[in-house]
């Protein structure tokens, strides 16, 4: 089948497929600073043998999940021994959204409402959307602002949120039964040529923050211990 390049990401390359659908390829470059690996930075900082493919295996594992639960996503098929997925073409919301689903408080939820909370403390499959946009340090904004701004229908956000809340009991659920507490993660949605709300992207250790027995374990050792 031809592809051809349409992008190139700090983590993965997207290329055009003659099927109409798009091939991602994974990439070993990460984000970080100073050549340390951090999932919140917004440049690649360093490069990990392998840790594409281990990208594209939990991926591939989660994708088959969600799928087979009933909820959309743009996931297709994948090739480990080339590192790829395919995809169904999507759309972003705006110029891209992030959503992020917190069981806890913790991070940059804590640092902003830590005069109502205490660090750590249950949160219920609580959901902020925020614009991808570095400059501005990743806004957050609200179900009305993203319809009073045309970014996406409130029919669509009920869907987003709601495939949010499911999607992330997914991912916890097999989590625990490894022994890890999932206390947040962070999601990627688009949509379909009919409007039909999908997740996109990736589901990857990096875009998740997991403890054990109270200690935060880094994606890379998640990684090590998702598939031990």
């Amino acid at each position: 089948m031809e592809k051809k390049l349409v992008y190139t990401g700090k983590t993965k390359d997207v290329f055009a497929l003659d099927n109409g659908n798009y091939l991602l390829k994974f990439k070993d470059d990460c984000t970080g600073k100073d050549g340390v690996f951090d999932p919140g930075e917004n440049a690649v900082g360093l490069t990990i043998d392998g840790v594409g493919d281990v990208n594209l295996r939990m991926s591939i594992y989660f994708f088959e999940k969600i799928n087979a639960a009933g909820i959309r996503t743009h996931y297709v098929n994948a090739d480990l021994a080339t590192t790829t997925m395919e995809v169904l073409p999507a759309k972003v919301f705006g110029k891209g959204l992030e959503v992020i689903c917190r069981y806890k408080a913790v991070g940059s939820f804590y640092r902003r409402y830590s005069d109502y909370c205490v660090e750590g403390q249950d949160l219920p499959a609580y959901v902020e959307t925020t614009f991808k946009n570095d400059e501005k340090g990743d806004p957050l904004v609200t179900k009305d602002g993203l319809v009073d701004l045309g970014v996406m229908t409130a029919e669509q956000y009920d869907d987003l949120k709601d495939m949010t809340q499911k999607i992330t009991k997914i991912v916890a659920d097999d989590l625990k039964e490894k022994g890890l507490d999932m206390y947040d993660i962070k999601f990627e949605f688009g949509y379909d040529p009919d409007g039909n709300v999908m997740l996109i992207d990736e589901i990857a250790s990096g875009n998740m923050r997991v403890y054990k027995d109270g200690e935060y374990v880094d994606p890379m050792t998640l990684n090590g211990l998702f598939f031990a």
